[in-house]
């Protein structure tokens, strides 16, 4: 074998860089899927946990006042619906 020189050492290492990184790939496929579509799917600016506001946007956009059967999403509704029907 020749004289080892610093781009040679280079491609090696690149490549076993480049090979490591596909093994990785490989072997953990399933879980980056899901990771990343999650991540693509999530929208930044809406908050998961906050539903109550969700359904009373949706309710003014729509133009509804609510369904009379509906159970309150928190203490915070219910005190507020027995209030409002008092």
């Amino acid at each position: 074998m020749g004289k080892s020189t610093p781009v040679k050492q280079a491609a090696v290492v690149l490549g076993a860089l480049a090979f490591g990184w596909m093994a990785i790939e490989m072997a953990f496929k399933p879980l980056l899927d899901k990771a990343r579509s999650a991540m693509d799917n999530s929208d930044p600016d809406r908050d998961p946990d906050d539903i109550d506001s969700d359904v009373k946007t949706k309710d003014v956009v729509e133009g509804n006042k609510g369904s009379p059967d509906r159970k309150p999403i928190s203490y915070a509704d219910a005190v507020a619906k027995n209030t409002t029907d008092a």
